[in-house]
Parts: structure tokens; sequence; C-alpha cells
């Protein structure tokens, strides 16, 4: 085992994580609004726009795990700078689509494996090594909150781009900036050897996946991840539908995307906080309550600009807080050497759920013209989410060995 050691400027390791997952989060946070002019404007069928965004969700995370188990052997900075390359390769395919099969190539595939490799599996990993045990959850809230920066900035400026100069135009704008990001990788490695918490042993990435999923309290962590990733795909997918559908005032959802992200910068900050003081796992259950809430009133009460603001508040406060608790759980059971791999296996969980809310909201909006089940179903669940965080036990792990067991 090496001696641990910690970066002495773990102040850069954030930063630069912040704006990486700011440029590729927050360029992703747009996607909801080419729906429209994909579809009417080039004669694509929401179906397939949809289709396309929801295939991103699943190739992301199905290339996750591989994205952080090359960023465990390799370091974060190779992973990066391709992740950035193919992901503007993705946004320029879909500025240029002259057919659906060139869509699903670009926003479907090069864009899902682009941000594999510049968001939370492998820039979480690198910061929460970066810092000692005790602020690692701080570290990874902080780093998450600073993402969402790039949402509050990207959605005016996409819909500012969008109208004035049209889709294709603000596609290609995105694509220069999430490729100006793929340097900030190099400032990721220069995180230190693994935390003293976490031995490197020798295990092939078989080996360490086949230890994790054994564990009790990591099949409920990634069962539960599932409905995250259902929720917010739904939601960042197709609130602009559906606002369009209850007549709201044009720019309302842009508006309402940006304050999600706005409120999500002090939620994730938070929720970092909390799970260096309280147990991850019960913050994650009331989080998921508090959110499964606010969408299940939203649903009921009449809609205006006041009950979308709130609700966009109260979102963007629970938003992505689950992904620094999520990532701090996965450190507690079992280190911190095979981050990158098992938070990966954890959030392919996510992608799934990602890839049936955003698929599954055209597709219901296409056959029934509503998407009153999808609403019903993104409350119900988090609920079950909330259910399942609840009981993981921290000292399962030491129990059958959480940390993984030495040969």
């Amino acid at each position: 085992m090496r001696i641990a050691t910690v970066n002495r400027k773990p102040w850069l390791v954030v930063l630069a994580g912040a704006a990486i997952m700011s440029m590729a989060l927050g360029s992703r946070q747009t996607f909801g609004l080419f729906i429209s002019p994909l579809s009417y404007d080039h004669g694509l069928p929401v179906t397939l726009v949809a289709f396309a965004i929801a295939l991103h969700n699943l190739v992301w995370g199905a290339a996750q795990p591989l994205a952080g188990a090359l960023t465990d052997r390799h370091g974060p900075a190779p992973v990066v700078a391709f992740g950035a390359v193919c992901y503007a390769i993705g946004l320029a395919l879909t500025a240029l689509a002259p057919n659906g099969a060139v869509l699903v190539l670009g926003m479907g595939v090069f864009i899902g494996v682009g941000i594999s490799c510049t968001s939370f599996g492998v820039v979480l990993p690198a910061v929460g090594r970066s810092v000692p045990a005790e602020r690692r959850s701080s570290a990874m809230g902080l780093v998450s909150a600073g993402g969402s920066l790039g949402q509050v900035l990207m959605l005016p400026l996409v819909q500012g781009l969008r109208a004035t100069s049209g889709m294709s135009l603000a596609l290609m704008v995105l694509a220069l900036l999430v490729l100006a990001v793929a340097p900030l990788g190099l400032a990721l490695a220069r995180t230190g050897p693994v935390a003293a918490d976490a031995p490197r042993l020798d295990y092939s990435v078989r080996e360490v996946i086949a230890q994790a999923t054994a564990h009790r309290g990591y099949q409920l962590l990634t069962l539960g991840f599932f409905a995250c990733g259902f929720q917010l795909a739904f939601i960042a997918t197709h609130l602009p539908g559906y606002l369009e559908l209850c007549h709201m005032p044009m720019g309302l959802a842009a508006t309402a995307l940006a304050l999600i992200g706005l409120f999500n910068m002090a939620g994730s900050w938070a929720c970092g906080w909390l799970g260096g003081r309280y147990r991850p796992q019960r913050v994650l259950g009331w989080l998921y309550l508090v959110r499964s809430t606010a969408i299940g009133l939203f649903f009921i009460a009449p809609k205006s600009s006041q009950s979308v603001t709130l609700f966009a508040a109260v979102m963007g406060l629970t938003w992505l807080g689950t992904v620094p608790l999520t990532t701090g759980l996965v450190a507690r059971l079992f280190g911190t050497a095979h981050m990158g791999t098992l938070f990966g296996v954890c959030f392919l969980s996510h992608q799934v759920g990602s890839f049936l809310g955003a698929w599954l909201g055209g597709w219901m909006l296409e056959v029934t013209g509503s998407y009153s089940l999808l609403w019903m179903a993104t409350f119900v669940v988090g609920i079950v989410a909330a259910l399942l965080h609840f009981p993981i036990e921290e000292a399962d792990g030491r129990r059958g060995g959480g940390r993984l067991a030495r040969h």
C-alpha cells in the first residue's frame, strides 16, 4: 500500500472540477429547448428527438463504469480531454443533422460518451481523493454546486441564440464552449495518491464490481439512484413542453430551468455539508421525500408563473444534491481507490432511469396527448427511492467486507 498523501492545493481541483461539470452539465440542461425546433423546423418526430435525448442518458450510464475505471487507473486528464472532444462532435452533429440517424448518433451516442468522461464519475472521485475524508462530502458538494453555474448561464444564452440566430448556431457555440474545458483535466491530475482509507489493491474491474454488487447497502443505493435519473430527466426534458400545453408564457420554461440551476448551487453545497455531518443515506431519504412531495403538489396545483417559479426553486434545492451524497456513501462503504468504477456502476442505474424518464415522456405525449401518467410515475418512484435509502447501514460493510477484501 502506498503512503497516503493529500493534494496540497485541493482548491485548484475543486475549481477545475466545478468548471468542467459546469460546462458539461450546463450544456446538457439546454436540450429540452431544442425539442420543438428539431421537431417542427426540421420535420423530425417528437418521439425520435425524445429518443435521442434519452439515448444519450443510457449511453452515458453504460460508458460511466469504463470512464471511471480508466480514471482510477490512468488519471482524469486524458479521460476529460477525450470526453470534451466527443461531446463537441456530438453537438456539432446535432446542429448539422440532415436526418434522424445523424441526430441519434450525435445527441445519443457521442454526447453520451462525452458526458460520461466530463461529469460526476470522473470529476468527483478526483476531488474526493484530493481532500481529507472529513472534508470529502463538503468538497464534492461544492463542486456539484459550482457545476450548476453552467445551467444558470447556459439556458439564457442558448435561449437568446436560438431566438436570434437559430438552433444550429446555438449548438455550435455550445460545442466550442465544451471543447474549451479539455485542458482542465490536467488540474484534476494534480490529485495526490489515494487517501489512507483507500488502499490500492490489485483487483480487476470485474472483481471490484462483483464484491460491491454483493453488498446489500450498495444494492439499495443503486436501486434508489434509478429514481433520481427518472425524475430529473423527465423534468429537464419535458418541462418546456408541459408548460406549453398549460399555456404558460413563452420563455417561462427557460427561466424555470435556470432557476433550478441557481437553487441547485445552494442545494448541492448544503447536501454535501449535511452528508459530512449526518449519515448520507438518511439525508438522501429525506431529499427524495421532499423532492417527490414537490412534484406531486406541482402536478395537482393550478399552473401559474408563481407556482412554476416555486416548483423550480424547490426542485433546484434537491436537484443534484443526490450526487455528492451518493458518491460520499460509496466512499464510506468501499474507500476511494475504486470510487470511479463503483460510482460508475451505481450511476448506470441512474441513467437507465434517465433514459426511461426522457423517452417515456415523449412516447406518452404522442400516445395520449398528455404528460399526466408520467408525472404520477415520477412521484411514485421518488417515494420508493426514499424507502430504499433509509434501511442502508454502513455497518453492513464492516460485517460483510464493504471495504474491498484483501486476498
